[in-house]
């Protein structure tokens, strides 16, 4: 168990935050430091988030597909390929 001394002032923001929110200080102390954590770590991409997309999708494509400008790149330069392929 933890036991951390406040001062007067950061005693006085928990408690206010402890009455807005109508938890207890355990719950708002745990929930900041997961916040907190979460900064720490590095950001996943799209394809991460979303449970990684299958691998041998990924064979031919560059390392940087995942940024959202190499896609919108990648997208467009397929549909125009498609669409001359078409005419």
């Amino acid at each position: 168990m933890l036991s951390i001394n406040l001062d007067r002032e950061t005693e006085s923001y928990l408690a206010e935050i402890i009455a807005q929110e109508n938890t207890s200080s355990e719950e708002i102390l745990k929930k900041l430091i997961y916040q907190h954590w979460q900064t720490l770590k590095p950001r996943q991409t799209l394809a991460q988030r979303r449970g990684n997309p299958p691998k041998h999708l990924l064979q031919n494509a560059a390392s940087d597909t995942s940024l959202r400008e190499n896609r919108k790149k990648i997208v467009s330069e397929y549909i125009q390929n498609r669409h001359q392929k078409h005419n």
